[in-house]
């Protein structure tokens, strides 16, 4: 009987643990925003999949009436189904969000 409660009681502890995932994304490199200030701020990250963003920004005109903040950077991600790596590099300002990429139709 005591075999027989062991063996269930190993069999709920190894269907209880979590599966094991070979392809789980885990952070490659980071640049945290530690570094933001009345200027500004920068930050990046990488990660085991080939995502990645960076992204930094500064204030223009500080204290004036059009004050701004212009803000710079890129991210990539990639296409699960083809594994096709895209990168879209952008401005986001008083203008308004401008992307490019070579995936994009440009205007």
């Amino acid at each position: 009987m005591r075999t027989i409660i062991a063996l269930c009681a190993l069999v709920a502890v190894a269907l209880a643990a979590p599966a094991h995932d070979d392809n789980q994304t885990v952070l490659v490199k980071e640049t945290p925003l530690n570094n933001i200030g009345i200027e500004g701020y920068q930050y990046a990250y990488e990660l085991s999949d080939g995502h990645a963003h960076q992204e930094s920004a500064e204030v223009t005109n500080a204290g004036q009436e059009n004050q701004s903040l212009i803000v710079r950077g890129s991210f990539t991600y990639v296409e699960p189904e083809t594994n096709v790596r895209y990168t879209v590099n952008y401005v986001a300002d008083q203008n308004g969000f401008h992307p490019e990429g070579n995936h994009i139709p440009s205007i």
